[in-house]
């Protein structure tokens, strides 16, 4: 019976597979009848929808893509988690053995001390610490455009902890399903800034992959292009360790409406406060006004009269 991780580098396997033939009938069909050819194949049987027009009908928008990768990188940082705890230094010694000089007959000097079971295990250590930063991005990258990222979620890696051997083909089957699933939803990002983000965590799921197919006396570097691979096709690879999927906290996401939508209501109640203490302020200022027209008036009527009575003494004066 196979492994859980057997099964799932086998599902990888078919998948480039079936990539590989279709590659092959495009490649064919082209040079025997140039872009037509290349052109129907794309539209028609036996393959059906290009993979774009597949992809396009995965994902509603852009949340959607990004609790999508954060459901893998959950996945996976429970999956490093667990499995550091159950294999110490002495496990992966054990396994790969602990020090240069076992293995110095059969070992290339530069290569000497990043093959020990210590050193290997400190890259698995850094590879965990990467899911968790990534866990970590994503979902305050959600939260900070104010919608709900999932959480939670259930795993079963069945076999993966019974051995070293185990572990690392399990975590070698999950690296490179991650690149693929980040690959296949990056052509529908619409916004350049997520896209650049999920960029950088894609570029270096890829260098887990690497590592790890090396560690499993695979090729680091399989193919010159790598193929993306629908949701569809990722989570029924994934399907074995998921007892249940990662979900979003609508009532977290009612709530921060709720006090959104209470923090404007009291704003508003303070600005219309502010309007009545304006009216407050208007009426004292009638008030103010009035003690200064009248004084205003006084002045001016004791002018005139003032005027008036010179103006007489200087006519009498002036009378012969």
């Amino acid at each position: 019976m196979q492994s859980v991780s057997e099964r799932i580098l086998q599902a990888v396997a078919e998948e480039r597979q079936r990539i590989a033939s279709r590659r092959g009938f495009l490649k064919r069909s082209a040079t025997l009848a140039g872009g037509g050819a290349l052109a129907a194949a794309f539209v028609g049987a036996p393959f059906g929808p290009g993979p774009r027009a597949t992809l396009a009908q995965d994902f509603t928008d852009d949340l959607d893509i990004l609790n999508y990768a954060l459901t893998l990188e959950l996945l996976e940082a429970d999956f490093y988690s667990r499995g550091l705890d159950e294999f110490g230094d002495e496990d992966f010694e054990e396994f790969f053995g602990d020090d240069e000089d076992d293995n110095e007959d059969e070992t290339p000097e530069a290569l000497e001390d990043v093959s020990t079971g210590a050193y290997i295990r400190e890259r698995i250590v850094d590879i965990g610490e990467h899911e968790d930063a990534h866990v970590e991005f994503l979902t305050t990258a959600i939260t900070d455009l104010g919608l709900a990222p999932v959480e939670g979620g259930e795993f079963d890696f069945g076999d993966a902890f019974d051995s070293i051997e185990n572990f690392l083909e399990t975590a070698a089957a999950l690296e490179n399903t991650g690149v693929s699933a980040y690959l296949g939803a990056a052509p529908f990002i619409s916004d350049p800034n997520i896209l650049a983000a999920a960029a950088t965590i894609a570029t270096v799921e890829a260098r887990h992959a690497a590592y790890l197919n090396l560690l499993n006396e695979e090729t680091p570097f399989p193919d010159a292009f790598d193929e993306g691979l629908t949701r569809e096709e990722v989570l029924a690879i994934a399907d074995d360790f998921i007892v249940t999927l990662p979900a979003a906290d609508a009532t977290a996401a009612a709530d921060d409406d709720t006090d959104d939508a209470e923090a404007t209501v009291a704003t508003d109640d303070a600005t219309v406060a502010t309007d009545d203490g304006g009216d407050d302020t208007d009426d004292d200022d009638d008030a103010t006004e009035a003690p200064v027209e009248e004084t205003v008036e006084a002045t001016v009527e004791a002018t005139v009269e003032a005027t008036v009575e010179a103006t007489a003494e200087v006519t009498e004066t002036a009378a012969p």
